[in-house]
């Protein structure tokens, strides 16, 4: 009996450690990225555990897994992923999960995604959430996922969240097309640490001058004359502010701002996570107001 009782223990600590936020053996659905995560959460309310593998301020590019972790995808009804080459350090593992007989969603898949269109990054561009229209797309699509994959799901109540949430995404895009449009045409330019802000500056109507790390990974490292060439781009736009992500060093985003010989400021911006519940940013739409605040003020 002692050893039944310790058993039982261990496997409730287990499954508190996973992070799920229903134990038991119900339906489970495992996310990759923390802003997913957020979104699945709000579409399924209480009925799934959802296990998120991304920790609040963690970099989508480069986060890794454990091995309770990549067996929990396995083991899932659902894994959903953002795609489109965000999760580098996962795409084994969403990989195994599948060929393991697991259901995925990858967001990129229910997307036309943009290419990047700068000379030193290629391919397709996987920050689609920036645009709430397109991560609404993405919403509509994910309904029916879960619908047809998650065990015991009550596809009504699933139904009627995704419907609310929607809303609330059609909301956000009002408001931040009518503060955006109150940002002079020709304060209308983004300089960020990496490129992320692709899908805001097409929606929004954006010039996207640079940025400080090339390419659309975190991974990389920008040289001397990478600098040098985006500094005489910041000059000759005269933007008065550059954006860094709050959770990475601005180190480099501050010696751009020393190289362009002009004052400019660096704001911080949640780009590619969202916060603990302690900061300002721990839901996506939290996270998107947050962003379209200091955007406006830093521009206008």
């Amino acid at each position: 009996m002692r050893i039944r009782a310790s058993i039982a223990v261990l496997v409730a600590a287990l499954a508190l450690a996973g992070g799920c936020t229903q134990a038991g053996s119900g339906p489970r659905v495992v996310v990759t990225t923390n802003i997913l995560g957020d979104v699945v959460s709000r579409m399924v309310g209480d009925q799934v555990g959802v296990r998120v593998l991304m920790a609040p301020n963690a970099d989508p590019h480069s986060f890794g897994v454990s091995a309770q972790d990549a067996l929990q995808m396995q083991e899932a009804d659902l894994v959903v992923a953002n795609g489109l080459g965000l999760e580098e350090g996962l795409l084994d593992h969403v990989e195994a999960a599948r060929a393991h007989g697991t259901a995925v969603f990858e967001a990129g898949e229910h997307l036309t995604p943009l290419e990047y269109d700068s000379e030193d990054a290629s391919g397709p561009d996987p920050h689609f959430w920036t645009d709430p229209t397109v991560m609404a797309e993405v919403v509509t699509a994910l309904e029916g996922t879960i619908a047809e994959n998650v065990e015991g799901i009550d596809t009504d109540a699933l139904h009627g969240a995704t419907t609310t949430y929607l809303e609330e995404l059609s909301d956000l895009d009002r408001d931040m097309t009518a503060r955006f449009s109150a940002i002079p045409a020709g304060h209308r330019a983004l300089v960020t640490n990496h490129h992320v802000f692709g899908y805001l500056a097409e929606r929004y109507g954006f010039r996207v001058i640079g940025a400080v790390i090339p390419g659309g990974a975190t991974l990389a490292a920008p040289s001397a004359s990478d600098l040098a060439d985006l500094a005489d781009a910041v000059r000759e736009a005269g933007v008065p502010a550059i954006f860094a992500d709050s959770s990475q060093p601005d180190r480099l985003v501050q010696a751009l701002a020393e190289h362009t010989g002009i004052e400019v400021r660096v704001v911080p911006l949640f780009t590619e996570s969202l916060s603990g519940p302690e900061d300002e940013a721990p839901t996506y739409l939290d996270m998107m107001r947050v962003n379209t605040d200091r955007i406006e003020e830093a521009l206008t």
